[in-house]
């Protein structure tokens, strides 16, 4: 028998963010976001100027990435953000690729 509450399953989003998000750092930023929230995934521009970020974890911490995406960091120029429900594939940690 546990000893305590089950946690819910993990939850996954991927989302692309448009705006001025390529070449400020947004990467750098999001990475640390995500650390700070003990969210799992990853970050990379894509050749559209757009950048794409996977994230996976609790369902409120991950509704808080978004959250903070839908922002992004104060020089950055967020204009939408499109996100779809992925599966969660056990990801641990969080990493800028290419």
């Amino acid at each position: 028998m546990p000893d305590g509450p089950v946690p819910p399953p993990p939850v996954r989003r991927r989302a692309v963010v448009r705006g001025i998000v390529q070449g400020v750092g947004f990467r750098w930023s999001c990475t640390r976001a995500a650390e700070r929230l003990g969210v799992a995934g990853w970050v990379r521009n894509l050749p559209d100027g757009a950048v794409e970020v996977a994230v996976e974890g609790s369902a409120e911490r991950v509704e808080q990435m978004l959250g903070w995406l839908a922002r992004g960091p104060r020089f950055a120029q967020v204009t939408s953000v499109e996100v779809e429900e992925e599966p969660p594939v056990g990801e641990a940690g969080f990493h800028i690729i290419g």
